[in-house]
């Protein structure tokens, strides 16, 4: 299959680029100039130029654009950042599909649980309503820009992510170091839901989103057995060797941290994987410690 890939040097992007490639399927990543390797495909979102030749008649196209919400500090530039790099990529992205005279037969776009907001207890699947915050505005505005493309005839999923766990990015990596110091502990009252997901399900949740020729629509990407924030980082503690007795308090995270605290740390979602299971996926990794110990031997 000629897959398209943007955003092919993040996290999930690479796993996935080096996943297909290894099963024979031709990848391009959709890069800026100055980056470029053999068979990559220059684009510059910024100022809304691409070269469309090689876009022509992709089996799909996998949207995976945006900076890291944990980044840094949530200032009205960082918010700006993280809106384009997901809204406006999108748009762009799909403005262009509609140019090709082969358009690509899927279009799977990233997306985010942060969609609901938080929800305290109240178990999320993929027909529940969009939060208020700032998280679920852009992860709406990010949505309704990738199902325009329906609108060409392409079949289009949004692909709601939860918290991917790999030693080698995101989350995990940043909740790493206290522990193995010795300092980490539970963030606020503990009591928050975490819908996580382990980078291998996740590439292979993409594959079959790929492959299935039916599959449309939001997705929930998480497993069917989210936990507690005491929880998890009571396993995270027990698989590092190291205790889990410093507690962060919620007022201090978020004088450290503003609102990305609440949003990133505090909030709650209780996410459920319905699609995936009604369809019969098997997780590889669907229990957080043999999860937690898969990623951590993966440096």
């Amino acid at each position: 299959m000629k897959i398209i890939i943007s955003g092919a040097t993040g996290l999930v992007g690479a796993a996935l680029v080096r996943t297909l490639r290894n099963e024979g399927h031709n990848v391009a990543r959709l890069v800026r100039a100055g980056n470029t390797t053999m068979g990559d495909i220059q684009w510059n979102p910024g100022v809304a130029t691409v070269d469309l030749a090689p876009l022509e008649g992709a089996d799909a196209f996998v949207n995976l654009n945006g900076a890291s919400i944990g980044g840094g500090r949530w200032t009205p530039e960082r918010k700006d950042l993280l809106r384009n790099s997901r809204v406006s990529t999108t748009r762009f992205l799909v403005d262009t599909f509609s140019r090709l005279t082969q358009k690509p037969r899927a279009f799977l776009s990233a997306s985010a649980i942060g969609f609901y907001g938080s929800r305290g207890d109240e178990v999320l699947t993929e027909a529940s309503a969009c939060g208020t915050d700032f998280l679920s505005g852009v992860s709406r505005e990010w949505e309704e820009e990738a199902q325009r493309a329906e609108s060409f005839g392409i079949r289009t999923a949004i692909l709601r992510f939860g918290i991917i766990l790999s030693s080698r990015g995101g989350a995990l990596q940043r909740m790493l170091t206290p522990f193995k110091m010795g300092i980490g502990g539970r963030l606020g009252s503990g009591k928050q839901w975490m819908s996580w997901i382990s980078l291998d399900d996740v590439v292979e949740i993409i594959q079959w989103a790929i492959a299935d020729s039916q599959e449309n629509g939001p997705v929930n990407v998480v497993v069917p057995n989210p936990v507690r924030n005491e929880e998890f980082t009571r396993v995270l503690a027990s698989v590092l060797h190291r205790p889990a007795i410093f507690p962060a308090p919620a007022f201090a995270l978020r004088l450290m941290l503003g609102e990305m605290a609440d949003a990133l740390l505090l909030g709650s979602q209780r996410v459920h994987p319905e699609k995936l299971l009604r369809t019969g996926y098997k997780f590889k990794f669907d229990h957080l410690e043999p999860a937690l110990r898969a990623a951590l031997a993966k440096n």
